[in-house]
């Protein structure tokens, strides 16, 4: 089991690989405040400690990898994804999976509904301080275009919703018409977004004394 100081380890491992604050959030299922407080309290000294200590977010993490180590898992999961979907719809139906943990999921939900495959890079994966709102996300021109699909999301973990209803603005400014959102975990409780019904196989509920 990963204790604090095992993701402190990782997020540094990934950021002296270059990877960004916003990639790393994405790898380790945390929000970006909690990837840029597990980055900062990696290079903390003991003098120094407390004081990013004093910084720490409240964050779950969450750690799939039995999962989607495992191609036999995935594929039962995915289909359990895809199980919990409305199936219903007046126009061709798209699956779309949201970088990089969202996809492999995703892949497995559109094989099992019948429907084509999209990918949606979230601008998190370009963020590394600062102002996000002046980054832009992307869907992959390997990958089908999502105008006049309606379309299915899919993702691993909602932390906070916010690249959710990123994809969800992408798709609708795109021409597709988002319908209905998957995910594997649910950090936050949440019914829809903007209108969207969200389905989650697991609600993760924090109580605070």
């Amino acid at each position: 089991m990963k204790n604090v100081d095992d993701l402190i380890s990782d997020a540094a491992s990934l950021a002296n690989r270059g990877v960004s604050k916003g990639e790393i959030a994405d790898e380790l299922n945390v929000s970006r405040e909690t990837a840029s407080w597990l980055v900062e309290r990696s290079k903390s000294t003991t003098r120094d400690t407390q004081s990013v200590d004093t910084k720490k977010p409240h964050d779950i993490h969450v750690d799939w990898n039995a999962i989607g180590r495992d191609s036999t898992r995935l594929t039962h999961i995915g289909n359990a994804m895809a199980n919990m979907l409305p199936n219903q719809h007046q126009e061709p139906a798209l699956t779309v999976g949201i970088e990089k943990a969202g996809t492999p999921l995703a892949t497995v939900v559109a094989q099992t509904l019948d429907t084509g495959l999209a990918t949606y890079t979230p601008r998190k994966h370009q963020w590394e301080n600062g102002d996000i709102e002046g980054l832009e996300g992307s869907f992959s021109r390997n990958f089908s275009s999502v105008h006049g699909y309606d379309c299915h999301i899919v993702d691993d973990t909602i932390t906070g919703g916010t690249t959710l209803r990123e994809t969800i603005e992408a798709i609708t400014d795109t021409g597709g018409n988002p319908v209905a959102a998957a995910v594997l975990i649910d950090k936050q409780g949440v019914e829809d977004i903007d209108g969207v019904p969200i389905y989650s196989l697991i609600d993760v509920l924090s109580v605070n004394a």
